[in-house]
């Protein structure tokens, strides 16, 4: 059964930008042999992260997550079954928040900055569909 996750924190650190290497590159050595997928998008105020894969994998990596040190405030935005991923060929994408259009970001957003918590899952799932759409998301591997 594939499952698709969506989750919002803040990072431990000052810094987001100083962790999201560190991140990424465990999450393209890890997700591939666990057939995770998916896409990360940060700002120095916030991680978003969609994961999709097998539901045990899925469950075990987000509890690994809510563990992290590097993260803090984790919450579970959004949550399902799915027949078929998003983001199917990318072992983790990448999207610097700070990069993109504010337009875009205020489309599903109350102000010009991501702030996942102030969202609905749906409008931070909306948002990456949208950043999917437009090729904003980069770093494929």
């Amino acid at each position: 059964m594939l499952v698709r996750l969506l989750y919002a924190s803040r990072p431990a650190e000052h810094s987001a930008n100083s962790l999201v290497d560190d991140i990424l590159k465990s999450c393209r050595e890890n997700n591939p042999q666990h057939g995770i997928t998916g896409v990360l998008c940060f700002s120095e105020q916030a991680f978003l992260q969609l994961i999709e894969g097998e539901r045990v994998a899925i469950n075990r990596v987000y509890g690994q997550i809510v563990q992290d040190k590097r993260h803090t405030d984790v919450s579970l935005l959004h949550y399902e079954e799915i027949n078929e991923r998003i983001f199917g060929s990318w072992t983790m994408g990448q999207v610097n928040l700070e990069r993109i259009n504010p337009s875009v970001i205020l489309k599903y957003c109350p102000l010009p900055v991501l702030d996942p918590f102030a969202i609905s899952g749906s409008a931070a799932l909306a948002l990456l569909k949208d950043l999917f759409a437009s090729a904003s998301i980069v770093g494929r591997a």
